[in-house]
């Protein structure tokens, strides 16, 4: 339970609470927001060497819906909060690891700057420390659109009509170059599904696409105080990601120590599209930190 709501979570592997010389159980934030953890769901790969923890996060996929509250209810805090409240009640916080993808990582961010002290390491994956420079970098990729695909995005995009299949479509020619390139797996389009069910936190918090961001955290930035994460942190993102190298490159100077690793066939789901090399990178790097 987190306050009134559940949040609804699944455990790969065997946590093994308390036992110090168990590998850290990962935790794993997912993207939106407004996503499930239904995509990131081939991190399970990794349970043969630690226990994985997927949750859905409130408002999202199988946790606890409130589809009348606005942007007061639906704050990066709330989230944050939701997280200590998860690691808690699963006996985990005094010892874990976060993988955090997308928005999931903003929010790792948020968690690591908390200063949890069982907090061991952090894997930023596909994502920024700026929701306005997320947006920029964005706009350039869309830039880059077929001038046909921009202009079906412009005029539904002054017409509010973020509900049209034309719309649709037109954001998906955007999603295949630089959100998974890739066939999409069955849990990729399942979290697509579910945003669908109920868009209420990516609409409010996010707008209504990856590229056109203008909800109500379209100014959160934590730029200025990435120095204060004093964790091994590593940082991952894919060539054609729409959290590009330039993102990365301000998360890779603004941690001390952090490494960065792109993955050159991949978008922004290295996770899927360069699963086998993904684990291999991701599970020895936490293997270091355990």
């Amino acid at each position: 339970m987190f306050g009134e709501a559940e949040t609804w979570y699944r455990v790969a592997g065997d946590l093994r609470p308390g036992d110090a010389d168990a590998p850290a159980p990962l935790v794993v934030l997912h993207g939106g927001p407004g996503g499930t953890h239904d995509y990131l769901l081939s991190l399970v790969d990794l349970a043969s060497d630690r226990a994985v923890i997927h949750y859905d996060q409130v408002g999202n996929g199988r946790s606890t819906h409130y589809p009348d509250r606005g942007a007061e209810f639906w704050t990066v805090d709330l989230f944050v909060r939701e997280l200590h409240n998860l690691v808690d009640a699963l006996g985990v916080a005094g010892r874990h690891h976060v993988l955090g993808q997308s928005w999931g990582g903003f929010l790792a961010e948020e968690y690591a700057l908390t200063q949890p002290g069982g907090l061991g390491a952090l894997v930023l994956a596909d994502t920024a420390a700026s929701w306005a420079d997320f947006a920029s970098e964005a706009g350039k990729l869309r830039a880059e659109l077929p001038e046909d695909v921009q202009a079906t995005l412009d005029k539904h995009e002054a017409a509010g009509t973020y509900d049209d299949p034309e719309y649709v479509e037109a954001c998906l020619v955007f999603y295949r170059r630089h959100v998974c390139r890739i066939e999409w797996p069955p849990e990729v389009a399942a979290t697509f599904e579910f945003l669908e069910q109920d868009p209420t936190v990516y609409r409010t918090m996010n707008g209504p696409s990856e590229f056109h961001i203008i909800g109500s955290c379209k100014d959160w930035q934590v730029k200025d105080r990435l120095p204060e994460i004093r964790l091994p942190t590593l940082i991952v993102s894919g060539r054609y990601d729409e959290a590009t190298p330039a993102l990365q490159q301000v998360l890779l100077d603004g941690i001390a120590g952090s490494e960065w690793v792109c993955f050159e066939e991949s978008s922004h789901m290295p996770h899927v599209e360069e699963r086998e090399r993904y684990m291999q990178v991701v599970g020895d790097w936490l293997a270091r930190y355990d």
